[in-house]
């Protein structure tokens, strides 16, 4: 494949101007098709349609779209400030620019990821902008930083080289990817907070916003907290004697509740003070009699979660990273705790 790439720890000048030329060239009149991943969170959602709607606003056809699940969480509806999100079944058959966001593999476009081989097989242009330790650069362009806290930061650097207005509903995507990667801005370095005070300036509500991502949840939050929470266990001599807390969300205990409340489980279990490591299984529509979960694993300092993500067919970041399993789920956790007890150390900083 054709291909211009950053370096894997920095997106390089030419990687960005290159993006940025890509980009360009599809405004005014141009279309454009942005994907994110599936299950998309905040920061594949929100760089998506922040990206999108400046590319919008300068005349170009964007459709942003993701494979699974069915609707729109709906803590990001909001973000959609021009009517960009688009069902997989609406999108057109070939794509001339294709950009796929937050994503490190196709296979985490689901059925989405047939697009790229048909997109550069039409002879077309698959832009990849992620900061994923993982990425397979398999686009023809890549803007790839895995020192970037969130791909927001990543798309940024793309629309300021091509010097688009910066105006509130872009603002608000790309806020809304680096409120929720830094952890509130708790992992942000100084330029990335920098960079929080031009979306702030340019009309976001980071008041408002960070509590319709983060805060505010429904009352059937609470009893399926309390049915989860009840399940946890810790697993003090676990992950090389740093210490496991893992915990199981079954369908019955999600039944009454939104994607987003499933999801902040594994901000609660991680708080655990006596484990490194905090692991969520989140239970999938079953096929058949097969039971399916999502996995969510994030360590606080010193074990790379991406690493044993990795071995298990999944990907991320060295402290945020996730999985899919099938099985048991007091088997899944014993895989997860055998991967954990080989997993890499990270250099303490």
């Amino acid at each position: 494949m054709n291909s211009s790439h950053s370096s894997h720890n920095g997106a390089s000048p030419n990687a960005v101007d290159q993006a940025a030329r890509l980009l360009a060239d599809q405004v005014p009149s141009g279309e454009v098709t942005l994907l994110g991943h599936i299950d998309p969170d905040a920061d594949a959602l929100g760089t998506a349609l922040g990206l999108g709607h400046a590319l919008h606003e300068a005349g170009a056809t964007v459709r942003v779209s993701f494979a699974e699940p069915d609707e729109v969480p709906h803590s990001l509806r909001g973000l959609d400030a021009a009517g960009l999100l688009t069902r997989p079944s609406d999108l057109p058959q070939v794509d001339q620019v294709l950009v796929a966001v937050d994503t490190p593999s196709p296979a985490r476009l689901g059925s989405l990821a047939p697009r790229v081989e048909r997109t550069v097989e039409a002879g077309g242009s698959v832009l990849v902008i992620d900061h994923h330790a993982s990425n397979l650069f398999y686009g023809t362009h890549h803007v790839v930083d895995t020192e970037a806290e969130a791909s927001a930061v990543v798309a940024m650097r793309v629309l300021d080289a091509m010097g688009l207005p910066l105006t509130e509903p872009v603002a608000r995507g790309l806020y809304a990817g680096l409120v929720t990667d830094t952890s509130s801005f708790r992992r942000a370095r100084p330029e990335t907070h920098r960079l929080a005070a031009r979306l702030i300036e340019a009309g976001v509500d980071p008041d408002g916003l960070g509590r319709t991502l983060l805060d505010d949840h429904p009352f059937t939050w609470l009893p399926m907290l309390s049915r989860v929470l009840a399940g946890a266990r810790l697993e003090p001599a676990a992950a090389r004697g740093l210490g496991v807390v893992h915990a199981v969300v079954d369908l019955e205990a999600a039944r009454d509740v939104r994607v987003e409340e499933v999801e902040s489980v594994i901000d609660i279990v991680r708080s655990t003070t006596e484990a490194e490591v905090a692991v969520v299984l989140k239970e999938q529509q079953p096929r058949g009699s097969t039971r399916r979960w999502s996995v969510s694993l994030r360590a606080k300092s010193v074990i790379n979660v991406a690493a044993v993500a990795r071995s298990l067919g999944g990907g991320g970041h060295h402290l945020a990273a996730g999985c899919r399993m099938e099985g048991d789920p007091q088997r899944c956790v014993e895989a997860l705790l055998d991967a954990l007890a080989q997993a890499p150390l990270l250099e303490r900083r």
